[in-house]
């Protein structure tokens, strides 16, 4: 039960930090007394509970996306300028989540078997540090949603499928992305989070659904565990998300981009010590 509650917060907390949350739960499972990794399909589940407070905070946005896309889509209706926007950015939606919905289809069994060994998340920790740096130092901030276009929208959506990797961050790599294209950190980190909706969501439900039709349980953590650590990180992410949009406002990804740095070695030495297990 600890270890359950300690996760969902774990979760909440950095699901929306450019610091990877996949990494963050993979890396707190080999510090529990039976140092075993929490599983990614236990980290989908969870992540449903993220996204539910995306789903909430960014409701009114969402409803007047739906709405527009709906009306200009299925019931063929002339839209206003403002309308017209909001369902143009339903379709950069559907766009930027091709990409990892077909590599996260097409690589089912190489992310979850290949890609969870700790030499590789401390590497991509530092590796993809340094990348955002450099994105949001030298990124310009020129460009906001209304700019966003179907070739911006592609660019976000592979930069966001290599969050498939723990240790890249679904929110970091799209951030990135959006500050090297010239993107206020506030319409970056806006679209990132809109854009999480559908690819988080299928496959969390999709693990879901093989969760409750899979008698051993969620690997490590029982289904209930797992739908308590999925409460507790909708809780705690929606207060984050309200943090975040207000410190990006007026401050730097860079102390997200140190303690990515510092992790990242931390993890290097522990691993090369034996204190932790690959």
């Amino acid at each position: 039960m600890f270890e359950t509650i300690f996760l969902g917060i774990l979760q909440g907390l950095t699901e929306f930090l450019p610091i990877s949350s996949s990494a963050h739960q993979r890396i707190a499972g080999e510090f529990f007394p039976n140092a075993m990794d929490p599983g990614a399909r236990f980290t989908a589940i969870t992540q449903i509970g993220t996204e539910l407070a995306v789903l909430i905070f960014f409701r009114n946005d969402i409803k007047k996306i739906i709405v527009s896309w709906f009306r200009q889509v299925i019931m063929r209706a002339s839209l206003p300028a403002d309308e017209k926007l909001q369902a143009r950015m339903g379709w950069l939606i559907v766009i930027g989540s091709l990409p990892i919905i077909v590599l996260g289809y097409l690589g089912q069994d190489i992310i979850t078997n290949n890609l969870r060994s700790l030499w590789l998340i401390a590497t991509v920790m530092i590796v993809f540090g340094i990348i955002l740096g450099l994105a949001d130092h030298y990124g310009k901030s020129e460009r906001g949603l209304k700019d966003l276009n179907s070739s911006h929208g592609i660019l976000y959506g592979l930069a966001q499928s290599l969050a498939l990797m723990p240790g890249v961050s679904r929110s970091g790599a799209t951030i990135a992305m959006g500050r090297l294209l010239g993107y206020s950190r506030d319409a970056a980190l806006r679209y990132s989070f809109l854009l999480a909706l559908p690819a988080v969501f299928g496959s969390g439900l999709y693990e879901l659904k093989g969760a409750i039709g899979d008698s051993a349980g969620v690997q490590v953590y029982s289904l209930s565990h797992t739908l308590l650590a999925t409460c507790i990180a909708f809780v705690v992410g929606y207060a984050v998300i309200a943090w975040l949009l207000k410190f990006v406002a007026t401050k730097s990804f860079m102390p997200f981009i140190i303690y990515r740095i510092l992790l990242g070695s931390t993890l290097l030495v522990l691993l090369a010590t034996g204190v932790i297990n690959p």
